[in-house]
């Protein structure tokens, strides 16, 4: 499987409206993880893709009412079984990051990449899901080299206080272990 600039071949590609175009001076050189679950801590439902294409029922579960009308997305998720949907072409400014910054840049979606994890915070992510992560991770890290091991962060590390994903049950160890072994650089720049 590979990643063409926009798309990974990996994917399945669905479209969401919620992007726009990076700034013409940004780099894509940031990959932020996230972790997703709707409704909250259930698994295996239609809420993610609802919410990322503008198609999610208020009527469906109470939590939607709480969200109806976000205009959020990612590039892509994971799903538990490892299935990875895309939603926005990386070259894209998808909208998952928010209120931003990593190494005093703010507004991280105009240079990031953004991978959901469906899952929470507290519960373990699925072996499916580390494979299929690591697999894009190695195709965006070989497309945009500006992306080394360094400048993969969790939600939580670009928006501290505000965001906890993907949480304690990510295993930051065996991410960051099976890309070393697919030969990626560790750097911190």
């Amino acid at each position: 499987m590979g990643l063409s600039v926009k798309f990974f071949s990996g994917a399945t590609q669905k479209h969401s409206p919620f992007y726009d175009a990076r700034p013409a001076d940004s780099q894509i050189s940031l990959l932020v993880i996230h972790n997703i679950s709707l409704p909250p801590g259930e698994f295996n439902t239609s809420g993610i893709a609802q919410l990322f294409t503008g198609t999610l029922d208020p009527d469906e579960h109470p939590f939607y009412r709480e969200i109806a009308g976000l205009k959020v997305s990612a590039h892509c998720v994971i799903y538990r079984n490892g299935e990875i949907e895309q939603y926005v072409p990386f070259t894209a400014r998808a909208w998952h990051a928010g209120l931003s910054v990593f190494q005093g840049h703010s507004r991280c979606n105009d240079f990031a990449i953004g991978i959901e994890m469906e899952g929470t915070d507290s519960l373990p992510y699925t072996d499916a899901q580390y494979s299929s992560l690591q697999t894009l991770s190695a195709a965006i890290l070989d497309a945009y080299p500006a992306i080394t091991v360094g400048r993969v962060v969790g939600h939580n590390d670009i928006a501290p206080g505000r965001k906890t994903d993907p949480g304690p049950a990510f295993d930051w160890g065996r991410y960051r272990r099976q890309l070393f072994l697919s030969g990626k650089k560790f750097s911190t720049i």
